[in-house]
């Protein structure tokens, strides 16, 4: 199973794709999983004032998923590194970084990196970067606190400015016209099944969107489709991206935050402070705009 989906979990990619409409209460359809008993401070992580003596604290970010969080020269880079250094320096503490891959979904991730532990090797993370946020999903994982909404991601189109000299494209120029997506993606299920499967035949699937965005700059597609951040940390001189409406794609735009064990609420509470602030006083917006990305407000 490909990056994309294991990004989200299914039972989110089917929101995001279906517009699924909740009850009045987001959690009456779950029954309360089984937390986590009798294990030590060091499998389920450590609370605040621990992590204040010991000067420093863990951050799970996903390997190799520039531009939110890589690995260059031995030294941890991206969006999600510099918020996670944020927060930490709020706490007057030290960031540290795990570097994670993703696992089967998003409950696997959550799973191995900040309640359980993964089976073989590694430990538990204090935080978890790049969450995305839904009602009915949080209620599905109980040992953990979703928290620190900092930041909204959006679907976008980049595209070849000779290809498209007057308009922009839309998903119904993917009929004739060849389209990059991340194989496995929200991007790549969207476009598979619009207007009946009829855009399948030019949707060209990559590893990854820099992948995708190359294949672009190279004249080997004329669009690409995904996550407006990596649309445009991938563009060059020759490429431009948009935002279109986007016809039976009923939620193109979540909010991402972090995850932290559920024992730890007031570290929890702490974290969320410090985004708070960095959100109020433009931090967070500043830390986009380094790496030339539009800032996109969290629905706080």
């Amino acid at each position: 199973m490909m990056r994309g989906v294991k990004r989200f979990s299914l039972v989110v990619v089917g929101l995001l794709l279906a517009g699924q409409v909740h009850a009045a209460d987001p959690c009456a359809d779950y029954v309360p999983q089984e937390r986590p008993q009798n294990v030590g401070r060091d499998v389920v992580g450590q609370d605040l004032d621990v992590l204040q003596d010991q000067g420093h604290m863990l951050f799970a970010v996903y390997a190799d998923y520039p531009p939110y969080s890589w690995e260059e020269a031995g030294k941890a880079k991206g969006v999600d590194v510099e918020i996670a250094k944020l927060i930490a320096a709020d706490l007057g503490i030290e960031a540290r970084f795990n570097f994670v891959a993703a696992g089967e979904n998003l409950e696997a991730d959550l799973r191995n990196n900040i309640w359980v532990g993964p089976i073989v090797g590694g430990r538990v993370s204090n935080v978890m970067m790049r969450i995305p946020y839904d009602s009915a999903f949080k209620c599905r994982v109980e040992q953990v606190v979703f928290t620190g909404q900092y930041a909204s991601e959006s679907i976008a189109i980049a595209y070849d400015k000779k290809s498209y000299p007057d308009e922009k494209p839309v998903p119904a120029y993917f009929r004739f016209d060849p389209v990059a997506v991340e194989n496995d993606s929200i991007s790549d299920f969207y476009l598979s099944s619009f207007a009946g499967g009829q855009l399948a035949n030019h949707v060209q699937r990559f590893a990854d969107m820099g992948l995708a965005m190359e294949a672009l700059a190279d004249g080997k597609t004329k669009a690409a489709m995904g996550p407006l951040a990596q649309l445009e940390y991938g563009l060059d001189d020759s490429t431009a991206v948009h935002q279109p409406p986007l016809a039976g794609f009923a939620v193109s735009k979540w909010t991402l935050g972090v995850a932290v064990n559920f024992r730890y609420r007031p570290l929890s509470y702490a974290v969320d402070d410090a985004i708070n602030y960095a959100l109020q006083d433009g931090r967070i917006a500043k830390i986009y705009e380094s790496f030339g990305l539009s800032f996109q407000p969290p629905d706080r």
